[in-house]
């Protein structure tokens, strides 16, 4: 049978998500890629960008930039999908964003392929990719939550500064630099470059993700619990979460306490993990062997270690979730949901 063949744009090629995505699209081989065009913004338009050995200029976006287009991935922030996603699908192209602008709309599919795939055929134009630190814990706790039922989640996240782009990652290493030296540091981007205040993520922890609701958890707290609840179509599930900003350049770490609805034992928590599509099992206490953000950099599968019986609770489990927030917490998810689309030729 021939291979499909698509004319693919990517929004926000010059950002870190939108990088990992061209360079994830170099290697795909199941569908062909007839034409790419690689969008930004109007400072960034004239650079190039090399894909499959031959340059391609970069073009700012517009509304009309979609002509053609069969396929677009959105990754460079909630206003610019607020003002283009529209025109894209009116143009004919199936959008993937990787904002949370639609995240939370009852008609557009929040997928993660290992858990939901089956939401896709329901797509209007658009589908919506995860936040970052929902979509690597439900990909880990989907085949426990399968077998076992899922009443409660209590999440805490060690968050890499990747997640809020390239300047985060430059200011990071800045700030390391100047502080080894003995130098004085000054902050502009964390934790929320919106904020009124900005505080050093360089040899710090930061309990804030984004700004505060008015409940005093964080937006970024608040979306991971609303999207866990949308990915999982559960609205009764019992859950809570603490998002913390490390100084780490790539990848998220969760320290994720769930409640079952049935008994189960270590041994079969940990039989389901290992055998769970895109999940890799790396938990073996004697040996010291547990995930960690700087192994699981560059690699697109969900990591998963240190899984232990609540002692108080029978139906209690802890466990350790890793996984590269710009791959599967972005840019793979993104790449993975058109391969499942092609794959079930409902694109």
């Amino acid at each position: 049978m021939r291979k499909k063949s698509y004319h693919i744009a990517v929004v926000g090629a010059t950002g870190a998500v939108g990088q990992k995505i061209i360079n994830l699209l170099e290697n795909i081989t199941q569908f062909d890629i007839n034409e790419v065009t690689l969008l930004s913004s109007k400072r960034s338009a004239g650079k190039k960008i090399s894909f499959k050995g031959r340059e391609i200029i970069i073009k700012e976006a517009k509304e009309t930039s979609f002509k053609d287009v069969d396929i677009a991935f959105f990754s460079a922030g909630g206003e610019v999908s607020r003002q283009l996603v529209r025109s894209a699908v009116d143009s004919g192209a199936v959008v993937i964003d990787n904002t949370s602008e639609y995240r939370m709309s009852t008609e557009v599919p929040l997928v993660v392929p290992e858990v939901n795939a089956h939401t896709l055929i329901k797509h209007k134009g658009i589908i919506a990719v995860p936040n970052c630190s929902a979509l690597q814990m439900v990909t880990a706790l989907q085949p426990i939550r399968r077998l076992f039922g899922l009443e409660r989640i209590i999440v805490s996240t060690y968050q890499a500064v990747s997640g809020t782009g390239i300047h985060a990652i430059n200011e990071l290493k800045d700030q390391s630099m100047k502080l080894l030296a003995g130098e004085e540091v000054t902050a502009s981007i964390m934790p929320a470059k919106k904020d009124k205040k900005h505080y050093p993520i360089a040899f710090n922890v930061i309990p804030q993700v984004d700004v505060f609701t008015e409940n005093d958890y964080t937006f970024e707290e608040v979306k991971i619990i609303q999207e866990t609840k949308k990915i999982f179509e559960d609205s009764n599930l019992k859950m809570a979460a603490t998002c913390v900003r490390v100084p780490v350049v790539s990848g998220h770490s969760e320290s994720v306490y769930i409640e079952l609805e049935r008994v189960a034992t270590v041994d079969e928590i940990r039989n389901v993990l290992s055998s769970a599509p895109g999940v890799i099992l790396q938990d073996s206490p004697s040996n010291q062997l547990y995930p960690m953000p700087i192994y699981a950099a560059g690699k697109t599968e969900t990591f998963v270690g240190r899984v232990r019986k609540d002692p108080d609770n029978p139906y209690g489990f802890h466990l350790w979730i890793v996984s590269d927030n710009l791959l599967k917490g972005a840019a793979w998810n993104s790449v993975q949901i058109v391969l499942t689309m092609v794959e079930k030729d409902i694109i």
